[in-house]
């Protein structure tokens, strides 16, 4: 994602968002839409912090300006009662799921033998089968937080884990 404007698609599609609902929420026409996202015209930069907001991402990630994904904290900083486990996943057919749980009852949930996240349904996820939940554990007592994980898959899904 080079430009604004496929940015803006991304997120859009990843928000499960029409090109006109997307215009309705931000008060414009979906021919403006459009435009933004085929790099003709940009947004008016008093918008940036809706799209952001509609997103649930930041002006800077919406901008493309890269930030540290992962951080590391003193060890014994870590208070897993005060984090959030954060798991956003993106299908290829536009299912789309943001899971928000505070991490002690995720580790409760995801870190025994045959845990096992299904978000799409009978689909299920591949993109999440493979993904070791104790390690990402284990990390997160190490004093690792960020976005831990991104997964794109071949058939165009995507998943995104951040710990915070």
């Amino acid at each position: 994602m080079n430009t604004l404007g496929q940015r803006i698609a991304y997120y859009r599609k990843a928000a499960n968002l029409t090109q006109a609902e997307l215009a309705e929420a931000c008060s414009v026409s979906a021919q403006a839409v459009s435009k933004w996202e085929n790099d003709l015209t940009a947004p008016d930069i008093s918008l940036l912090p809706k799209l952001a907001e509609l997103f649930h991402i930041t002006v800077d990630e919406l901008l493309g300006a890269q930030k540290q994904t992962v951080t590391a904290v003193d060890p014994a900083a870590v208070d897993t009662g005060k984090m959030l486990l954060r798991i956003r996943a993106v299908s290829s057919d536009g299912d789309k799921v943001n899971l928000n749980l505070p991490l002690a009852l995720a580790e409760l949930v995801l870190g025994g033998e045959n845990a096992n996240i299904n978000l799409f349904g009978s689909k299920g996820s591949e993109s999440l089968k493979n993904i070791d939940f104790k390690q990402v554990f284990a990390l997160v007592k190490q004093g690792v937080v960020g976005k831990l994980i991104e997964v794109q898959s071949a058939d165009g899904d995507t998943v995104e884990i951040w710990v915070e």
